[in-house]
C-alpha cells in the first residue's frame, strides 16, 4: 500500500485514493484559512479528515478512505505504520480490519469547528467546515456540467442562460416545417408554410361563411369612369337603374378629358392624362354626381371593403401566428429549463433522503451507545459499592486486635459530643476485637451524653458481647474481667474503671442475636473533666479509649 495517490504495484494498478466518481475522500487543504494541523489530516488521502476514523495504532483515516482500503486490500497494514518502519509485514498488529476502526467524535468535533471559505472562484462564502457540504451543494458558483449533455461546465447561477443562448443539445422543432432548430434559430425562423396555413385558414374561413359572401360590397360599372358607389348586389343594381344623369355626367367629363388630352400640350405625360381620366375628381372640384353618389354611399353601407376585410383578417391571423411561434419556442425553453431544474431538486432529495436515513442510523447507533453507557454506568456503581465494602472489611480486618486488647481512637469529639446532646447519635459502637485468635467476639459502646443514671453529666461506656464465629467452641457464660482506659495525651494520669461479669445476667450468656444487651460503667467520665486543662484526654478533638480483658483470670 502506497501513501497518498501514489500505485501501488500490489493493487494491480489500483489507486490508493478512492476515485472522485466512487467515493468522496476529505476535504482540501486549500479551504481552510490557517493551515491545519497535522493530527487534522487522513494518513491516506492527506485531506483535512472526513468522518474521522482512529486505528488501534492511533492513527485516523477518513471513512471513506477506510472503507475503500479494506475492501481493495487484502491485508491491509496501516499507511503511517509502515511509512515509521518498512519493516511491518502482514503478522504485525499493524494489519486492520474494518472492526479494528473506530469512530474518532472528539477529532471530528474540533475539524467541524475549522475556518474555510468556498474554493469556487468569485464565491465570497465564509463559515466553519460543518457547513461546507451544505454550501458546495447550493453554491451559485459552483462548475456543473450542462443538464442536457454538452459537456459544457457552467456555474450554477449561468445554467439558465445556457440553455436558453448557448446551449448546442436544447433544441426545439418548429411545429410548421418540423425544422430542428436552437433557440436562437427559433426567434429567426419563419418558414412559408406558416404562411400557406394562415392562408388556406382565411380561405376556409370564407368559404364556411356564406352569410358573409352575401353582405360582401361590390362596386358600380361606372366605377371606372369615376363611380364611387359600392354596395351588395341589390343596391348596386337600385343604384345603376336611378343614377344615369351622373354616370352620364362622368362619361361627359371623361370625354372632354380625352379631347383636352388630344390638344394638350406635349408636355404633359401620358400618364398624368391617365390619372385625370382615372381620378377626374382630384384634379378639380368634384363633380356631382360624385358628391350624389358619396351620399349614396355613406347611406347605403359605411366601412371599409369586404377585401380590405379579408386582408386584414389574413395579415391578423398571419401576426397572431407568428405571435404564438414565438411564445411555443418560449415554452418550450422554459420547458427544458424547468426539466434541468426538476433534475437539480431531484438530486438534492436523494441527498436529503441519504442524509435522512443516516441521521437515522445515527440515532439509532446513539440509542445503542447510550443503552450500553447506562448498563456500563449501573456495573460501575455495582463495582464501587462492592469495592466500599471491600475496603470497609480490609479496614476492619486491619483494626482488629486478637489479644484482647483494644485502643480506640476517637476523632471529631466535639459534632460527636453535639450529635449525642442533640439526640442525632446517641451512641457508637468500636470496631470489634477479640479476646483470642478464636476466641470471644466483643466490642465496646460509648455514649458520650450518658447513659441512664450517668446521661447529661458522665460519658457512659459499656462492654458488649457479639456473636462470633467460634462461640460453639467457647466455655459460656463470659467470666474475664473487663478494665477501660481513658487515655490522658500528656501521659499523667489515665483515667481507669474496671469490671467483673455477672454470671446470672444474660449480657454475658453466649449470644442468641448479633449482639448481647450492653453492660459496664454508666458513670465512666465526668463531662465536665474532659476538657481538663492540667489533662489532655481530649486533644486536637480526638480521644482514645482503651480496653483490656483479662483472659488470664
Amino acid at each position: 500500500m502506497a501513501s497518498g495517490s501514489v500505485p501501488d504495484p500490489s493493487l494491480n494498478g489500483a489507486s490508493s485514493t478512492p476515485g472522485e466518481n466512487e467515493y468522496p475522500s476529505g476535504f482540501p487543504q486549500s479551504i481552510c484559512d490557517e493551515v491545519p494541523k497535522e493530527k487534522y489530516l487522513c494518513s491516506n488521502c492527506n485531506n483535512v479528515l472526513n468522518k474521522a476514523c482512529q486505528t488501534v495504532c492511533g492513527h485516523r483515516y477518513c471513512l471513506a478512505c477506510v472503507n475503500w482500503l479494506v475492501r481493495n486490500n487484502k491485508d491491509l497494514v496501516c499507511t503511517k505504520c509502515k511509512e515509521e518502519d518498512p519493516s511491518i509485514d502482514t503478522n504485525d498488529t499493524s494489519v486492520l480490519t474494518l472492526e479494528q476502526f473506530f469512530n474518532d467524535a472528539a477529532i471530528n468535533k474540533e475539524i467541524s469547528d475549522l475556518k474555510v471559505h468556498c474554493a469556487n472562484h468569485g464565491c465570497p462564502w465564509r463559515s466553519t467546515l460543518k457547513n461546507f457540504e451544505e454550501h458546495q451543494s447550493q453554491c451559485e458558483y459552483a462548475l456543473i456540467p450542462c443538464n442536457i449533455g454538452c459537456g459544457i461546465m457552467v456555474q450554477r447561477k449561468t445554467l439558465a442562460t445556457h440553455l436558453e443562448r448557448g446551449c448546442p443539445n436544447n433544441k426545439t422543432t418548429c411545429s410548421s416545417c418540423s425544422g430542428v432548430l436552437t433557440p436562437r434559430e427559433l426567434q429567426k425562423h419563419a418558414c412559408s408554410s406558416s404562411v400557406d396555413k394562415k392562408t388556406a385558414k382565411a380561405e376556409k374561413r370564407q368559404k364556411n361563411n356564406p352569410q358573409g359572401n352575401s353582405k360582401k360590397k361590390e362596386p358600380c360599372i361606372f366605377s371606372e369612369v369615376g363611380c364611387p358607389f359600392k354596395g351588395n348586389a341589390d343596391k348596386v343594381k337600385e343604384h345603376e337603374s336611378c343614377s344615369h344623369i351622373g354616370h352620364l355626367q362622368l362619361l361627359l367629363e371623361v370625354t372632354r378629358t380625352l379631347q383636352r388630352t388630344v390638344h394638350s400640350p406635349p408636355e404633359r405625360s401620358h400618364h398624368e392624362n391617365a390619372l385625370d381620366y382615372l381620378h377626374p375628381g382630384q384634379s378639380g372640384g368634384a363633380s356631382p354626381f360624385q358628391s350624389e353618389c358619396e351620399i349614396e354611399t355613406d347611406g347605403a353601407d359605411p366601412g371599409i371593403s369586404d377585401k380590405a376585410f379579408s386582408l386584414h383578417d389574413n395579415h391578423a391571423e398571419l401576426a397572431i401566428g407568428q405571435q404564438l411561434d414565438g411564445l411555443q419556442q418560449r415554452v418550450q425553453i422554459m420547458e427544458n429549463i424547468i426539466s434541468a431544474l426538476n433534475r437539480e431538486v431531484e438530486k438534492t432529495q436523494i441527498s436529503v433522503v441519504t442524509l435522512e436515513r443516516d441521521n437515522q442510523n445515527n440515532q439509532q447507533i446513539i440509542q445503542h451507545l447510550e443503552t450500553k453507557v447506562a448498563e456500563q454506568l449501573q456495573r460501575l456503581v455495582r463495582k464501587n459499592i462492592c469495592i466500599a465494602s471491600l475496603q470497609q472489611s480490609i479496614s476492619t480486618q486491619q483494626d482488629v486486635s486478637y489479644d484482647g486488647t483494644f485502643l480506640w481512637r476517637l476523632c471529631d469529639v466535639s459534632k460527636r459530643l453535639r450529635e449525642a446532646a442533640t439526640g442525632q447519635k446517641i451512641s457508637q459502637y468500636s470496631p470489634a476485637f477479640y479476646t483470642a485468635r478464636y476466641g470471644f467476639k466483643v466490642c465496646m459502646r460509648l455514649y458520650l451524653n450518658g447513659d441512664g443514671v450517668g446521661k447529661g453529666t458522665h460519658i457512659s461506656l459499656f462492654f458488649v458481647i457479639m456473636k462470633g464465629d467460634y462461640d460453639p467452641v467457647l466455655s459460656w457464660p463470659f467470666r474475664h474481667k473487663v478494665t477501660f482506659f481513658l487515655i490522658d495525651q500528656n501521659h499523667r494520669e489515665h483515667v481507669i474503671d474496671a469490671f467483673r461479669p455477672d454470671l446470672s445476667s444474660a449480657s454475658f450468656h453466649r449470644p442468641v442475636s448479633e449482639m448481647n444487651v450492653a453492660s459496664g460503667c454508666p458513670l465512666f467520665f465526668p463531662l465536665g473533666k474532659l476538657r481538663s486543662p492540667k489533662h489532655a484526654y481530649c486533644k486536637d478533638d480526638t480521644t482514645y479509649i482503651k480496653c483490656v480483658v483479662d483472659t488470664s483470670s
